[in-house]
């Protein structure tokens, strides 16, 4: 069973992804005018008709590689250009982000809440651009459209999708560590205590029955705990209180000036053969292509920015790098530590991906011919 859940990805990613961008930008002191542009331009494409269409075909969930790749294209949408090393760590802020937000998620269907409340906070970043702000709410109506018709047992499906995606990353981040939320280690520390899900009694209390349906004794239990009713249920319509504080904006400038992310030891490389890899090229191609293309004026001004401080030696790398791609072109950017990844390379390397992909259906092809062959000169005996 496929459930749709490529659209909540991306619109909880992609929010985290502009919680980040936004408070980086401020941070470097980014013209205003360039930091408005750019969330316009990754909103505007993330919300687009043709994108949403594409993610809302049910399908199945695929990799990280195809899910960062995706979302590196869809921030260099916008004038701005992310190294290699920055988009790395972006990639792992919002996993990271995003998945102590499904932990925390009292019930499976409130991940809707924490879709709604990045929905909201994006309408905020593009509210002065009209036709951008009518792209979100035109989407938003759609997820409510296709969202609230599902069982509960619906959202148990997506909210386990969404565990086994998330399950074998353990990226250590300091703000969580700071919080004490996360171990060391990169696992969670989930609280025992709190609110609990909407429709929910507290926990504690053991009551007895007899034949008739009557309430016969009762009986309490240590919780180990401390358990509260929810305040009210949150608001599933366009505009609302959602009463759930997971999805908002939980960085600051001070708090992102600290906040970096490391592997665990104990993490390694997952080389398992992907078995989806040919669908994964081919989604990756139908979101890549439902994109605008990138044709930025040569007028307009082209930014690269190094969001994380990646060490002196990384900086000093990239320096070299762009003294040696051409200093003529370096004085038309606002450049910090450029070192770009480059869309074309990208996009190259997924040719010959897809090249061998087509070599090896034809090589099948062939044999399959001279199987055919075979049975027909057997038939002949």
């Amino acid at each position: 069973m496929s459930v749709r859940t490529l659209p909540l990805v991306f619109i909880n990613l992609g929010g985290e992804m502009l919680y980040i961008l936004d408070q980086r930008l401020r941070a470097h002191n980014t013209s205003e005018d360039n930091s408005e542009k750019v969330m316009n331009d990754i909103v505007g494409t993330m919300f687009s008709k043709t994108f949403m269409e594409e993610l809302l075909k049910p399908q199945q969930l695929y990799s990280h590689r195809t899910m960062k790749t995706v979302l590196t294209r869809l921030a260099h949408t916008s004038i701005m250009r992310l190294n290699p090393a920055s988009m790395d760590r972006l990639y792992e802020l919002m996993i990271m982000a995003f998945k102590y937000q499904v932990f925390l998620c009292p019930r499976p269907k409130d991940l809707l809440l924490i879709s709604y409340n990045h929905i909201d906070t994006i309408r905020e970043f593009v509210k002065d651009t009209p036709v951008v702000l009518n792209q979100v709410d035109e989407t938003h109506r759609k997820i409510i459209e296709v969202y609230s018709s599902l069982s509960e047992g619906e959202f148990q499906l997506l909210r386990q999708t969404l565990l086994i995606f998330f399950q074998d990353m353990h990226v250590r981040v300091s703000l969580f560590l700071k919080n004490q939320v996360q171990n060391p280690n990169g696992r969670f520390a989930l609280s025992t205590s709190g609110p609990v899900p909407h429709g929910i009694d507290v926990p504690g209390l053991i009551r007895t029955f007899d034949c008739k349906g009557r309430e016969v004794s009762r009986a309490e239990f240590p919780i180990g705990g401390c358990y509260t009713s929810p305040i009210r249920e949150g608001s599933f319509l366009l505009h609302g209180d959602r009463v759930s504080t997971l999805g908002l904006n939980m960085y600051t400038v001070n708090h992102l000036e600290e906040t970096h992310t490391s592997k665990t030891p104990t993490v390694k490389a997952d080389n398992t053969p992907n078995l989806l890899a040919k669908e994964e090229l081919n989604l990756l191609a139908r979101l890549m292509g439902s994109m605008k293309a990138e044709n930025t004026p040569k007028a307009e001004t082209v930014f690269r920015i190094n969001l994380f401080n990646t060490g002196r030696e990384e900086e000093e790398e990239q320096e070299e790098q762009a003294r040696a791609s051409g200093g003529a072109r370096e004085s038309s950017y606002e450049v910090i530590n450029i070192q770009a990844m480059q869309d074309e390379q990208a996009a190259t390397e997924l040719a010959l991906i897809a090249g061998q992909f087509a070599e090896g259906e034809k090589q099948e092809n062939q044999e399959s011919n001279k199987g055919d062959d075979l049975l027909a000169m057997m038939d002949d005996l």
